[in-house]
């Protein structure tokens, strides 16, 4: 990741939903743009995830562009099991548009619904 990228600021969201999104949170301290999520889209839990009983949280990393699109957007933790549904869910997500594009990283936590 380029220095001006994080000089420029970093995305900061604390969102809480379905699945139990924990929220875009800010990688640099400097300059930070809050972006909102305007829609999200919830991953669906794999079922061979459920089958195994595979539960725990996928950390994605985005940058989000000026218009609220997400641009870009890679996994960097979790169970492979459950990455791809939540790289998926994320790249469906829009955000409010803001001056520059901004980035961070949304935490997907998966927890079998009894």
């Amino acid at each position: 990741m380029s220095l001006r990228r994080i000089g420029v600021g970093l995305a900061v969201i604390a969102i809480v939903a379905g699945l139990g999104v924990v929220g875009l949170r800010a990688q640099g301290t400097q300059n930070e743009i809050v972006r909102r999520a305007k829609s999200k889209v919830q991953p669906e839990y794999p079922e061979l995830a459920r089958k195994m009983n595979i539960t725990g949280t996928v950390k994605i990393e985005v940058v989000v562009a000026a218009n609220g699109t997400v641009k870009d957007a890679k996994i960097v933790g979790g169970h492979p099991v459950l990455a791809t549904a939540a790289l998926e869910a994320v790249k469906k997500w829009r955000f409010e548009p803001a001056a520059m594009e901004s980035s961070g990283v949304v935490d997907f936590k998966f927890e079998p619904h009894q």
